[in-house]
């Protein structure tokens, strides 16, 4: 659905059914958004709900320049923010093993998809967070650089050098814990 599309069907919408279709459409998104960056699913649960509030009490300052989505991304970022300070919160905490668990046909396939997404994501965790945020938005979220310029308040060309800075980086790091990549 464009922009267009998706501001049309909202506007047809009351004003509860368009805060369900936001939460429908858009809460997953914010949660997997929040725990990523507070590595705690309680936490990130809270910000969800945090977030939908902040939509409700400033939708009157949606000025269509963008989507929902992007709206909402740049909310939760920002909330997410708010709640690292208050909480101190410095670094990313490492998925644990079981979050990380892919599903493949054979034990394995299993086995070495699981070891080389933790070492990649547990690596992409400790970049630092200028790189950590557009590689997560991109490779993660599949956000076009373009969003992420929107979402991180970034021009377009500064979200390309930083991707490809944290993919050398991320892949130098890989190489060095792993001899190989």
């Amino acid at each position: 659905m464009t922009d267009r599309e998706e501001a049309i069907e909202f506007n047809l919408l009351s004003e509860e059914e368009f805060f369900i279709k936001l939460v429908d459409l858009y809460g997953d998104m914010v949660k997997r958004v929040a725990f990523t960056y507070v590595r705690d699913m309680k936490m990130a649960e809270d910000i969800v709900q945090d977030v939908f509030i902040k939509c409700y009490n400033n939708i009157a300052t949606f000025q269509g320049k963008s989507s929902y989505k992007t709206w909402i991304y740049r909310i939760t970022i920002n909330h997410c923010k708010d709640v690292m300070r208050k909480r101190f919160f410095l670094n990313f905490h490492p998925f644990k093993e079981e979050q990380l668990l892919p599903t493949f046909e054979t034990p394995e396939s299993i086995l070495l998809k699981k070891d080389n997404h933790t070492l990649v994501t547990k690596t992409l965790l400790e970049l630092p967070k200028k790189y950590r945020e557009v590689l997560y938005l991109y490779y993660y979220e599949e956000l076009k650089i373009t969003e992420i310029s929107e979402v991180t308040q970034l021009n377009a060309e500064t979200v390309k050098t930083r991707l490809r800075r944290g993919k050398l980086l991320l892949k130098a790091e890989i190489e060095r814990r792993d001899g190989h990549l």
